[in-house]
């Protein structure tokens, strides 16, 4: 696979290069004759990261859904919301993604940085390699690890044990590089770095985080040494001592919302300045309602009757003019023109009826749902407002508009969805929570309430001073979407809306980190460690929709849940005798039904609810 790889670094090599003199795509010395050999470690890095972080967040703005807290009509988001596992999901773009622009550059950056004394770029290329292989684990359970990016054409697969375990030893090695000088004439880590510009101290701590962050993830394997496989709160509990103590140590990657020339010809052929979360979500009409869950969790979290302050940033708001018949529990901005979404509730029949509707209609300063076939009872659903964003091709600004050059016709979209919303890689509100999770389950109540509050307050203010991004727009004057968190509003939520350290529960903490991890892998991984358990994740419930489809059973029986994605195609077509030889190592491969004799364990119906290594007990 090896050469296969670097001949596709070749190729995107020339096609970035022919369309750009953008910085950190001029990978090569000699533009018109680039070759893998001429490539420098410093020009390898953004590239990998830009490629990293997409993989991360594709599977993640699809992956999220299946802990209830958005709602969706497209054919991948809604599949997941639904627990429809027959559905498509983004295994490809997964695979893909991290595999061929990212994975297939980093042994060469790895070698050609610590040939020249570079430890911090041969750090980074140790912690995106670590990354992107627990994250097909976490979707995909095996995957193959010792022969991937090799000279075999079909890899050999690992066992998920064994592919997490190498995780944590890269990982651990690029602590080590982190912490080294670099030696004189190597290059400066600030030369590539596009994620936390040279660095090398967050770096440090986002490695220490990512520990953390797996670690956790052995909850169900028994209190012991982590090298043994266990839960090793003690060293979950050291790695968070080193890692990001406050929100300027967080590495936060700021997008852009312009349209410059350069495109990303291996993905979709997009702009790179902008984040995977908009291209998969924002940008696009029915992707993104906020459910009852996340609503519930935004505006009266665990009954205290405060509102978050972060609701108004989460919840999309929309142009509009009060009626008698407006319901009284609507939201209206202070000049009373902007109305904030009621949520779609997902344990009712409102997705099976064909609602939300999104063929949203504006005329005469009114909406209306515009489908010919929109039946009586849904002609009232722009009382759910899309999450749909502008977008710079024909904005600009944040706002879209639905009558095109209409500003009375104007979506908000939220937080997360915009061209240039932020990519939180590592944050200090995600070490407080882990942190706070860590310590309940230990017996430590008061400590855990330190750090959940802690970690809550970051997340807030680490959103409250992005808002100043938008705030240069004068077409958002007004909406609260935009408009930044007051200090009393931010300090009744958090001494008065959280609770008090005498009532605090692991569902609050839990529920606060499905806040955190909106639209992110760790939603599903945290749900899945939990067993989607409704009295550790408030307001959650098992979808109408799923059980009252029969079909989505057969892949999905009732009482299971979504525990993993089916291989990608490419592993299906071109490594399936690998794939069939792995499954005798993996637990619960051999019960799986097959549909007929000589059916493989991984072509099963119900291959979603075999669990990954680290979702099992033993």
């Amino acid at each position: 696979m090896k050469n296969i790889f670097k001949s596709l670094f070749v190729l995107l090599a020339v096609s970035a290069l022919a369309s750009s003199c953008d910085k950190w795509l001029n990978i090569n010395d000699d533009p018109n004759t680039p070759t893998a050999a001429s490539a420098k470690y410093y020009n390898r890095l953004p590239f990998c990261q830009f490629y990293l972080e997409h993989a991360w967040e594709i599977p993640g703005s699809n992956a999220a859904y299946y802990s209830q807290m958005l709602a969706s009509r497209h054919n991948q988001t809604a599949g997941a919301m639904n627990w429809n596992m027959g559905a498509a999901n983004r295994g490809n773009n997964a695979q893909q993604w991290f595999f061929v622009p990212c994975a297939s550059n980093l042994q060469d950056m790895y070698d050609k940085a610590m040939e020249a004394g570079a430890y911090h770029y041969a750090g980074a290329a140790k912690f995106m390699r670590a990354f992107g292989f627990m994250e097909m684990v976490d979707l995909f359970g095996e995957i193959p690890y010792e022969e991937a990016l090799g000279a075999a054409v079909a890899p050999k697969y690992n066992t998920g044990d064994e592919v997490f375990m190498g995780c944590i030893n890269e990982i651990e090695e690029a602590i080590e590089l982190f912490s080294k000088t670099q030696e004189a004439g190597a290059e400066p880590l600030a030369t590539g770095d596009s994620w936390n510009g040279g660095d090398a101290s967050k770096w440090l701590k986002m490695c220490y985080l990512m520990e953390a962050r797996w670690l956790v993830k052995l909850s169900k394997k028994g209190e012991g040494n982590y090298k043994d496989g266990k839960y090793d709160s003690a060293r979950i509990l050291e790695c968070l001592s080193k890692a990001q103590q406050s929100i300027a140590d967080d590495t936060i990657i700021r997008h852009t919302n312009e349209n410059t020339s350069t495109h990303d010809h291996e993905g979709w052929d997009e702009v790179v300045t902008y984040s995977g979360v908009h291209s998969c979500i924002g940008q696009n009409n029915y992707h993104y309602w906020v459910s009852k869950m996340l609503y519930d969790n935004l505006t009266n979290f665990a009954g205290n009757g405060v509102e978050d302050p972060r609701a108004d940033k989460i919840i999309p708001w929309v142009r509009s003019v009060k009626s008698a018949s407006t319901p009284a529990e609507v939201k209206w901005s202070a000049d009373g023109k902007w109305r904030r979404s009621l949520p779609v509730d997902l344990t009712t029949s409102i997705i099976k009826d064909n609602g939300p509707r999104y063929d949203w209609g504006f005329s005469n300063g009114k909406w209306f749902i515009s489908g010919s076939d929109c039946p009586p009872e849904r002609k009232g659903d722009t009382l759910y407002v899309r999450g749909r964003v502008g977008y710079f091709a024909n904005s600009a600004d944040p706002l879209y508009r639905q009558a095109s050059g209409n500003d009375a016709s104007a979506l908000s979209g939220a937080f997360h969805l915009r061209a240039d919303s932020p990519s939180v890689m590592a944050s200090y509100a995600e070490a407080c929570l882990i942190k706070a999770e860590v310590l309940f389950n230990k017996g430590d109540k008061a400590g855990a309430y330190t750090a959940y509050k802690d970690g809550v307050k970051a997340n807030i203010d680490f959103m409250n001073g992005y808002l100043d991004t938008w705030s240069g727009y004068a077409t958002v004057a007004g909406c609260p979407s935009f408009e930044k968190m007051t200090d009393a509003e931010i300090n009744n939520f958090v001494n008065v809306g959280l609770g008090t350290a005498g009532d605090i529960t692991l569902a609050k903490i839990m529920t606060q980190k499905q806040i955190i991890y909106l639209l992110t892998l760790d939603s599903w991984n945290d749900m899945r460690r939990y067993d989607y358990n409704p009295e550790v994740f408030l307001g959650f419930a098992v979808p109408y929709n799923y059980l009252n489809t029969a079909a989505w059973q057969d892949y999905l029986p009732m009482g299971k849940q979504p525990r993993r994605w089916g291989q990608a195609s490419y592993e299906l077509n071109y490594n399936s005798a690998n794939l069939a030889a792995i499954g005798e190592k993996v637990p619960g491969a051999s019960s799986l039904p097959l549909t007929k004799e000589g059916d493989a364990w991984y072509s099963s119906k119900q291959i979603s609810t075999l669990p990954v290594w680290w979702d099992y007990a033993n």
